[in-house]
């Protein structure tokens, strides 16, 4: 079992800046790919970026150039840096990783923060 535990939310004007971080405990060996997801009323968590064990990064189009996701050393811990906010990224980010167990690869959810940006 992994636990995930987000934090960092919060209301922010439009151009500013946060920082999300999601911590991780638990059987947390062999873990594989973090990521960040947004989910907006209405509609399916879409995928914001992910940071695999060996450092490879991918950042859905609409943030690239704006955030940056990134680990600790012991990669227990994922961050994501967003910057130049704007309102279209209000919605409720959730941590995300997958860990084998078995012959199951199996996914993990934090609980969701909550980030606004205020036009």
């Amino acid at each position: 079992q992994v636990q995930l535990v987000e934090s960092g939310g919060g209301l922010v004007q439009a151009g500013g800046s946060l920082s999300l971080s999601c911590a991780a405990s638990g059987s947390i060996f062999s873990i594989n790919t973090m990521a960040w997801y947004r989910q907006t009323p209405g509609k399916q968590r879409d995928l914001v970026a992910s940071i695999t064990n060996g450092g490879g990064t991918y950042y859905a189009d609409s943030v690239k150039g704006r955030f940056t996701i990134s680990t600790n050393n012991g990669k227990t811990t994922w961050y994501l840096q967003m910057n130049s906010l704007n309102p279209e990224d209000t919605g409720v980010y959730f941590c995300f990783t997958t860990r084998l167990e078995g012959a199951t690869m199996r996914a993990y959810w934090g609980q969701g923060t909550r980030v606004t940006v205020s036009s």
